[in-house]
């Protein structure tokens, strides 16, 4: 969709919607300049020439020359008024009006700071943050709920995705690879809702997250091995602990010459290596037809010669299909799942594989877990906001009907310091994992020192 064919609709929007009388919006704040905005708006439409139409259509947009046509329209405008207007307001008149049109709006500003990595819109007039790990309420505010739904169909227009009162909710990703979720009325009762999940326009790499204390060198190298010795592995952990940025780097460290398709609901995987295939689900259209979902790509990539498959996330159905592909052939696959400890990972394996439809036996189900998974790398947040790979744990097989667990390394927290800031101190258990052999298979070799505790 055009940026002209964007600031179209913002007219239309702007203006009294005869069908909306009963129900008035209330704006969220008053703008003493919201109505000069508003007449900017409908100027660039009107009296656009033709030549400067062009920026706005063109593919690749160029924002200086965008700026420049804004800031000639937008000070015509402002001569005419009869209140002379500061300098500095012009400058902030001129800002917004260019993040209206060429990015989203007031959180624009927020997208593009780099220590912020969450943004949630809770209605037109609350927005936080996510800065290292704490939620800070911001004053950045929408003008009405009218106003957030224009920056929900400027995310997803693009993609060919929808969202009405019809299909109220909708994931999406912005061009850098953020993951958004949006939720509307009558589902959402305050408003239009944004969350959208920032992505380091550098993806983190293992020495970054060595750096922040998530993990250690020990442990990195570890992981190095069994990613590049073909071992199948689980990242677990509950929701913002970190589990995608750490599928990023265990997917760094796949070799550059093997085949990776990866899977997943809104891509947002960042993987470096040249030979990546990204595969996305899709939702179903406005007759409820053409979904795709991620049990179907799973499918669908064991047909594509893979060497790696790489699943965003396994939720349900899905998970009987990945473990199926880690049985037959494709090792070295990697994925994450929802769980606060690797034994509920498990049990959650469980539970998705027989929400697949199929009528197994407990027993059975368990079997194709403990042979299809290697190792669970188990990630938390915790209370000081940091993040922290608390386990790396084994899975050794079968004893009865009981998949049996080894940790090889685990995260012991033993206080707090004067700013509550968590202190804790990883350590390796002393056991040496049954997988040594076939990563030795694989031609890795680790020292056995590795696994020996220093303390």
């Amino acid at each position: 969709m055009s940026l002209l064919k964007r600031l179209e609709m913002q007219k239309q929007v702007e203006r009294p919607n005869s069908r909306d009388q009963t129900k008035p919006a209330v704006p969220v704040r008053t703008d003493p300049y919201q109505s000069l905005k508003s007449r900017i708006h409908r100027k660039i439409v009107d009296d656009m020439s033709a030549e400067e139409s062009k920026v706005l259509t063109e593919k690749n947009v160029d924002k200086m020359a965008l700026e420049q046509v804004v800031a000639r329209i937008a000070n015509t405008v402002m001569d005419d008024e009869s209140v002379p207007i500061p300098r500095v307001d012009r400058t902030r008149i001129i800002t917004e009006v260019v993040e209206e049109v060429l990015g989203y709006g007031p959180i624009d500003p927020l997208l593009k700071d780099d220590s912020i990595s969450e943004v949630m819109v809770n209605s037109a007039g609350q927005v936080y943050v996510e800065r290292k790990g704490k939620l800070v309420l911001t004053d950045v505010r929408f003008r009405d709920d009218a106003h957030v739904m224009q920056v929900i169909d400027k995310i997803v227009a693009p993609l060919g995705r929808r969202i009405d009162e019809s299909s109220p909710m909708v994931d999406a990703r912005l061009p850098d690879g953020s993951r958004v979720n949006a939720i509307i009325p009558p589902l959402s009762l305050k408003g239009p809702c944004i969350t959208i999940r920032k992505f380091a326009k550098n993806p983190l790499t293992i020495d970054n997250l060595i750096e922040f204390g998530t993990i250690t060198r020990e442990m990195a190298d570890f992981l190095q091995a069994c990613v590049e010795g073909k071992l199948n592995i689980v990242v677990s952990g509950g929701t913002g602990s970190g589990k995608t940025t750490s599928l990023n780097v265990l997917s760094s460290f796949i070799p550059a010459d093997e085949r990776i398709v990866t899977i997943e609901d809104a891509a947002e995987l960042q993987l470096r290596q040249e030979h990546v295939v990204t595969l996305e689900t899709r939702p179903a259209n406005i007759e409820g037809k053409g979904a795709i979902t991620m049990r179907d790509l799973v499918k669908n990539s064991l047909r594509m010669r893979p060497d790696r498959i790489v699943v965003g996330e396994v939720r349900s159905g899905e998970a009987l299909d990945m473990l199926q592909a880690m049985n037959t052939g494709h090792d070295g696959s990697l994925t994450t799942g929802h769980a606060n400890t690797p034994r509920d990972m498990l049990s959650r394996l469980e539970t998705m594989v027989l929400m697949a439809g199929m009528d197994l036996p407990i027993r059975a189900i368990r079997d194709q877990i403990a042979s299809a998974i290697d190792l669970i790398v188990q990630q938390s947040r915790l209370r000081d906001g940091s993040r922290r790979i608390t386990h790396l744990t084994e899975v050794q097989g079968m004893e009865g009907d009981v998949i049996t667990l080894q940790d090889i390394f685990i995260y012991e927290q033993t206080g707090k310091d004067e700013n509550n800031k968590i202190i804790g101190q990883f350590k390796p258990t002393g056991i040496r994992p049954k997988f040594m052999d076939k990563l030795a298979a694989n031609g890795i070799n680790l020292p056995n020192e590795i696994f020996w505790s220093k303390g």
